[in-house]
């Protein structure tokens, strides 16, 4: 039986290595790679694009759309790992989880995109609360968070890395503060808002590993909600997947470091809670190169390939990166 065979456009950024790194052991499929020498070939990439089952775009966003025209074969099934397409109604967003059935439209679609890191986190925590009635849509929401340097690509991380850098001058820093970081309108569309949340992004001086912070005013939502009604409506929402671990409200840690899950595909979800001033913190925690970009591309081959392995969801968290 002929194994369903992929081809990794960017194979040599980021997230392309890790895609690969997670890929390269599997013996149910193929990676079709392009010749090193033959990277600038236009024509040879874009017969590659053609030739197989499922193209993986790991391309600036320009640079996906250009190859996404290149491919002319209707049986030639796309996920794209950029943000060209993220909000594309033509595209089914490639978060299993997001909601019932979406495992089964990403299954389904020819077209797939693969989601941000940050978006993930985000989406994760605030789409179930707006889906049941407990966060209006039209509630102003901020969100924060933090993430390892790796989520910059290849450059910040030679930045941070080379010797004698500079960029490690300063342990922590914030970073589009003009408000309108690319990740932005899909937290705002498939988080089922009205208004576009106010994101503050940051990084730290560590190479990956993600918290994604959403403060909640409890006593500002209409229906007495409590910290309780908000963390059941996250565990019934991911009772039972696979990626996604809502931990116990009881006994909250004192503490949350990013980089626990490093190296996974998984996704925890927190609330932590002040009942006297009636506030809560959602957060969420996934490594920015597993569940926020390379290890949610292999769920989603899978799925597009219907395909069921238990391998390419661990990984080094420093593997194939740099």
């Amino acid at each position: 039986m002929t194994r369903p065979a992929i081809f990794i456009d960017g194979e040599a950024g980021t997230t392309g290595l890790q895609i690969h790194a997670r890929l390269r052991e599997r013996d149910d499929l193929e990676i079709v790679s392009i010749a090193p020498g033959r990277r600038k070939d236009e024509a040879e990439r874009r017969r590659l694009l053609n030739a197989v089952d499922v193209a993986v775009l790991c391309l600036p966003d320009d640079a996906a759309r250009e190859a996404v025209g290149m491919i002319a074969n209707p049986n030639v099934r796309v996920l794209d790992a950029s943000t060209a397409h993220r909000v594309d109604p033509a595209w089914v967003y490639g978060f299993p989880e997001m909601l019932p059935g979406q495992d089964v439209r990403i299954r389904k679609a020819a077209r797939v995109s693969n989601p941000g890191c940050y978006s993930t986190g985000a989406i994760a925590l605030v789409r179930p609360l707006v889906d049941a009635g407990l966060l209006p849509r039209e509630y102003p929401l901020a969100i924060n968070a933090i993430s390892g340097y790796s989520g910059g690509g290849r450059r910040l991380i030679e930045a941070f890395e080379s010797s004698g850098s500079q960029a490690i001058a300063d342990p922590y820093y914030l970073y589009a503060l003009g408000l309108a970081h690319k990740h932005v309108p899909e937290m705002r569309l498939y988080g089922g808002l009205t208004h576009t949340p106010l994101f503050s992004p940051s990084v730290g001086v560590f190479r990956q590993g993600m918290l994604v912070q959403v403060p909640l005013q409890l006593w500002s939502l209409p229906g007495n909600v409590s910290a309780g009604d908000v963390h059941g409506v996250l565990s019934a929402r991911y009772e039972g997947q696979r990626f996604v671990r809502v931990a116990a409200l009881e006994s909250p840690p004192a503490r949350l470091a990013p980089e626990s899950i490093n190296g996974t595909n998984q996704l925890e979800l927190f609330v932590f809670e002040n009942t006297a001033e009636r506030q809560a913190l959602l957060v969420a925690r996934l490594d920015n190169l597993g569940k926020g970009a390379s290890g949610a591309a292999v769920q989603n081959i899978d799925l597009m390939l219907g395909l069921q392995h238990d391998s390419g969801y661990e990984l080094e968290a420093t593997a194939a990166v740099g």
